[in-house]
């Protein structure tokens, strides 16, 4: 069922979003997959995109990272208009995202993955990611085909914050591991939060979302339909639980 999309979201008077997002289409060849979504992002600050599978999530994660590029629309970062850029480019900006398929690079080392790029400035150090996943550094000259979905997990986040970058989009980062492993990622994403690094976290476990981000933004068919901010999610848990059931 399509919902109608809720009015345009507009950032507080005055202030400059880091990133903004206007009137996004995108499409997989014909098919019309998102439908004039638009959200935004203050420096520093944390945003959820929530809903079923299908909403539309990860495509505008993939539309903003400019790896989709059939779209329309406007996509502004620090005020400049990136929509046009190739990915490699936007990536230079300042953006990184890291796929739910983890992208590592699966025949090196744990090493040779946060060695290869060398880290930029301002990015994270060796000797930061390792006291951030301590397992990292046990497991260094393992391959990384040879880690547990929650290694690789860690591995893929700590490599892409060797870049530096002002904005980090997540997708699903605690999908399918081990409670324990999923609250390491949420504590190590509440350290970056504090020290006011931009995220865009795609969720479906509420828990994990709520704990970190200041707004959520409900996607459903393609649609932004609802947007939430922390300080009423006790009292709409049973809305956004229901955009997130089966």
């Amino acid at each position: 069922m399509t919902m109608p999309a809720v009015s345009p979201d507009r950032p507080t008077l005055g202030a400059m979003p880091l990133l903004e997002v206007r009137d996004l289409n995108a499409y997989y060849g014909q098919s019309h997959v998102l439908h004039g979504v638009n959200l935004h992002v203050m420096p520093g600050e944390v945003v959820s995109l929530i809903g079923r599978n299908g909403a539309g999530k990860t495509t505008t994660l993939k539309s903003i990272m400019g790896v989709l590029r059939s779209r329309t629309g406007q996509i502004t970062f620090e005020g400049q208009d990136i929509t046009r850029l190739p990915s490699n480019r936007i990536a230079a900006r300042g953006l990184a995202w890291v796929p739910e398929e983890r992208a590592i690079l699966s025949s090196l080392t744990v090493r040779e993955n946060l060695e290869l790029p060398p880290a930029r400035p301002g990015g994270w150090s060796l000797e930061r990611a390792y006291q951030a996943f301590p397992v990292l550094r046990e497991r260094g000259h393992h391959p990384g085909s040879k880690l547990s979905g929650g290694e690789q997990q860690m591995l893929a986040i700590v490599r892409v914050l060797r870049s530096g970058p002002k904005l980090l989009l997540l997708d699903e980062p605690s999908e399918g591991l081990a409670p324990v492993i999923v609250q390491r990622i949420g504590d190590m994403l509440a350290e970056l939060r504090r020290e006011g690094l931009a995220v865009i976290l795609v969720e479906q476990n509420l828990k994990f979302a709520t704990r970190l981000a200041d707004r959520h933004y409900v996607l459903v068919d393609g649609q932004v339909v609802d947007e939430v901010r922390a300080d009423e999610v006790e009292a709409r848990r049973a809305d956004l639980l229901r955009f997130l059931s089966v």
